[in-house]
């Protein structure tokens, strides 16, 4: 019985740790307001959350995380349209507020953060009800965590000295967003968490298929052997273990210079992405509006967005199926297809409670599914980043109209 009993014991036990130490820690959220031009690269943003990397990553003993419920604490990097106008939000613990404005301060310092109430309290909490109603749907990757996806360093080098000619990879986003019209929302959610190989050995995975693209042979430890096993064998077989009877055919070139351009490629791609900071992601998006106003096509348009993201030869960015998206398969069961209302008006409260709450989608369950991967520094700063006012010019993006000064060095002084 106690092998049996032990690990739902161990996980109600966690919960409740986990709980209280959430309880001692509260969230905050922050709303960055950006400046009417941002002339910093998108590379700036992520020398921001290499900067928050290093804050946050703190991870637990076995005292902390089984009497205090210590654990490694989530950030919520947002992007929120209110009937066509963007917001940029992060959520965050209120302990680190002062360290996430500093790393922002030190690359941005014209924005404007600011403590604001939850966006998502401005909506019923019971949705979908009478008035409104939502789509959403949970992102995974394509193919195994050591592959990229396309980054801000594929759309363009970042050398262009003119900011009119850099490509944004947001700017399809916010156009999205200026189509959002009255009574209606559109919310984006990148939840992450700071990672190492310890935790997610998505670095060991990443190292095994380098080697195996680069057909390089596994190693294997060698058998020693002793002085009079070998004259042993000497005596009564006349050979000597290791010694090549034959001739063996060896290839001129090695195995990694037998690569395509193509498979060079990849190996550099993955090892690139190992070579930097890892976030531990599940990325969701809501649409939701009042039943009046509410139209359902427009889902496709957030959809289109993480398209952008997509390369062919290494990763990409596509919703999950059941159960992290608001559709309900029909079956060749009927009966089964009675409920198909009910279930699909459960999927949408849960998925609706997931999101204001910033639960995984199958909390309290914190295994590692398919809906949580991991994103390198470069990798989120393509998804989430302050854009200029040039290469993504949507009109309706809040943008401050006037620059931050210093005061000027005449200025009176208190005794």
């Amino acid at each position: 019985m106690p092998f049996v009993l032990w690990p739902p014991l161990a996980f109600l036990w966690l919960s409740w740790r986990y709980e209280i130490f959430s309880g001692k820690n509260p969230q905050t959220l922050l709303e960055i307001k950006i400046p009417k031009e941002i002339l910093k690269p998108i590379r700036s943003m992520e020398v921001v959350l290499d900067s928050i990397w290093q804050v946050m990553y703190d991870t637990a003993d076995l005292w902390e995380k089984w009497v205090e419920g210590k654990y490694l604490m989530t950030l919520s990097f947002e992007i929120a349209c209110t009937e066509g106008t963007p917001h940029f939000f992060i959520r965050c613990p209120k302990s680190f507020i002062h360290s996430i404005e500093s790393a922002i301060y030190a690359q941005y310092p014209d924005v404007e953060i600011s403590e604001v109430d939850d966006y998502t309290k401005h909506v019923p909490r019971d949705i979908p009800n009478a008035n409104w109603d939502l789509w959403g749907a949970s992102y995974r990757l394509e193919r195994e965590n050591p592959y990229p996806i396309k980054t801000y360093l594929q759309f363009e080098s970042e050398s262009e000295a003119l900011e009119e000619k850099r490509v944004d990879p947001l700017s399809t986003l916010l156009e999205v967003m200026a189509q959002i019209g009255r009574g209606e929302q559109l919310w984006i959610q990148i939840n992450a968490v700071t990672v190492t190989d310890k935790e997610v050995p998505w670095v060991t995975e990443g190292e095994a298929i380098r080697d195996k693209l680069s057909r390089r042979e596994p190693k294997t430890p060698g058998r020693q052997r002793t002085i009079i096993g070998e004259a042993t064998d000497i005596l009564l077989t006349g050979n000597v273990e290791g010694a090549v009877l034959e001739e063996e055919s060896k290839e001129i070139l090695p195995p990694e210079m037998r690569l395509t351009t193509g498979e060079r490629d990849v190996v550099g791609a993955i090892e690139k992405k190992m070579a930097k900071r890892g976030f531990h992601c599940d990325i969701r998006f809501i649409y939701l509006g009042q039943k009046d106003y509410f139209f359902k096509p427009k889902l496709r348009m957030p959809i289109a967005f993480f398209s952008n993201y997509v390369t062919q030869n290494l990763n990409g960015i596509r919703p999950i199926g059941q159960p992290h998206i608001t559709k309900i398969k029909k079956s060749f069961f009927p009966l089964s297809n009675l409920f198909i209302g009910r279930r699909l008006y459960l999927r949408k409260r849960q998925m609706f409670k997931n999101y204001y709450q910033r639960k995984h989608p199958l909390f309290p369950d914190r295994r590692q599914y398919p809906s949580s991967f991991i994103l390198n520094t470069e990798e989120l700063a393509s998804l989430y980043h302050f854009p200029g006012k040039k290469p993504a010019a949507a009109p309706y993006v809040e943008r401050l109209e006037t620059k931050k000064g210093e005061a000027p060095s005449d200025l009176p002084t208190m005794e």
